[in-house]
């Protein structure tokens, strides 16, 4: 029998000018805390996610320059709409509405390092919208 070989995503590194301040907006979205052991003035912070990669902030001199590569998809507990204006309320702010007049689509933020992510449908949205 062959051993199957893989690795485990231990985190999700965000590169970013203030780890701390950029970790607080994170741990708000989420509604999970930062790690205990880190604070203000730390240059390298963590959110921590229940059964999942925790959300690494490191900080580096250079500023976003591009569109993310990679960004995270969030699904609301409460409605699509209610969080993306819970989530401007935070600091995030509006880079393109892609909300179609059926119901279905997304909404992309930028948390406010311009670090681009979605909201999509909360999963009673789904289920209403599919039936």
């Amino acid at each position: 029998m062959i051993a199957r070989m893989g690795s485990t995503v231990t985190n999700i590194a965000i590169d970013c000018a203030n780890a701390y301040q950029l970790a607080r907006f994170w741990a708000d979205v989420t509604g999970h805390p930062m790690d205990p052991e880190d604070g203000p003035g730390d240059d390298e912070i963590e959110v921590m996610l229940p059964g999942g990669p925790a959300l690494h902030f490191n900080e580096v001199p250079e500023p976003k320059s591009a569109k993310n590569r990679l960004h995270l998809c969030l699904r609301p507990d409460t409605s699509r709409d209610a969080e993306v204006q819970r989530l401007l309320r935070l600091g995030a702010s509006l880079v393109a509405d892609r909300r179609k007049p059926d119901g279905w689509g997304w909404v992309v933020l930028a948390d406010p390092e311009g670090n681009e992510f979605c909201v999509l449908l909360a999963e009673s949205e789904r289920a209403a919208l599919s039936s």
